[in-house]
């Protein structure tokens, strides 16, 4: 008899949340049961699921009770609230925050690039950063054949990576300054963080706070858990993140350099033509290349513009983009479940 699970889905409500509940119900695997847990602004509100409603409970240490997957996405505090509670009750997390990312004991997965990792689970896994997942997505088949040596990331990252007041501050700035209106900017580009500037029209080269070594925690996320992801410390990673006026789908500038000598454009092309999860759009002569806005609301990654260093022979460049929300997040916390379920580690 072919199992059944119940699933969980932590911060119903948000955006990731709300992304995540529409994609199970396409999902591969059987679901006898939902539960949509929320804080208890939320608790008693209803959600429809397969056509049938599910009223939003609070979340509690108890709610885990029957759970086989919980899907947490609702902060880092609250991950470290109940993630362990879910897994006293035999659930295993999937978590869309940071807070259990560097973990030495906790896998960092995307599985079009490490499935295997997930064997290694002791109850929780973490979904890397939303511009982590897309650029180790796209780079895992160039890897795999030709070996990486350097990897240097500018992203052009979506305001809805902030959350949803990030996304209304750009539209209110928007109108204002179209209006010729005055506004205070109250969000970004980080809301807990001392100063606050235009987003509207403009580019912001801090996401996240800084660090002491002057790089902000975002790009810092994009060196380490790639490391972590591709089992290699000694990978040489270099990030800067960037906020642009753009609601969903982030953008990225990647610059790599192979290990092998005499590898061609039309090779790597290859590669990514037949990678999971990839899609290419390379075909300068008619402008076809990936954009922010194309790629809202689809779970690929997407990449173009792939060319040769004009200095370096083992290096290239190329351009990958995705939705922040989808391949970025919820998407590829799914694709855990699956692979847990396709694997039978659950």
């Amino acid at each position: 008899m072919t199992k059944s699970y119940h699933v969980a889905v932590v911060g119903a409500t948000g955006a990731v949340g709300t992304q995540m509940i529409q994609l199970l119900e396409d999902v591969t695997f059987p679901i006898k049961e939902v539960s949509f847990l929320s804080s208890a602004r939320s608790a008693g509100k209803k959600l429809t699921f397969r056509g049938e409603e599910v009223v939003i409970k609070e979340a509690t240490p108890d709610s885990f009770a029957g759970v086989d997957i919980a899907l947490f996405s609702a902060g880092g505090s609250i991950s470290e609230r109940f993630a362990k509670d879910a897994v006293a009750h035999g659930a295993i997390v999937i978590d869309n925050t940071s807070a259990f990312r560097m973990h030495p004991d906790v896998p960092l997965v995307v599985p079009e690039v490490n499935p295997e990792a997930l064997r290694d689970h002791k109850g929780i896994i973490a979904n890397p950063n939303c511009s982590t997942i897309q650029m180790v997505a796209a780079l895992q088949p160039i890897r795999a054949a030709y070996g990486l040596n350097r990897i240097i990331v500018s992203t052009y990252q979506a305001v809805s990576g902030s959350g949803i007041q990030a996304i209304e501050e750009l539209q209110t700035q928007s109108q204002a300054i179209l209006s010729g209106e005055e506004f205070t900017p109250a969000v970004m580009p980080v809301k807990g963080d001392k100063k606050h500037f235009q987003i509207a029209f403009n580019a912001l080269p801090q996401i996240d706070v800084f660090t002491d070594n002057d790089y902000t925690y975002e790009e810092m996320k994009m060196v380490n858990e790639t490391k972590k992801i591709m089992s290699d410390a000694s990978m040489k990673v270099a990030a800067t993140c960037v906020r642009i006026p753009v609601i969903t789908g982030h953008s990225e500038s990647v610059y790599i350099e192979v290990e092998q000598d005499n590898v061609k454009v039309s090779e790597i092309q290859e590669l990514l033509r037949n990678a999971p999860g990839v899609v290419l759009e390379d075909d300068t002569a008619n402008q076809v290349y990936p954009h922010a806005a194309s790629s809202a609301g689809k779970k690929e990654v997407f990449v173009g513009r792939v060319r040769h260093d004009l200095d370096d022979s083992k290096g290239f460049h190329m351009w990958i983009v995705s939705d922040n929300l989808l391949k970025g997040a919820a998407w590829n916390s799914i694709q855990i479940a699956e692979s847990l379920i396709e694997q039978e580690i659950i």
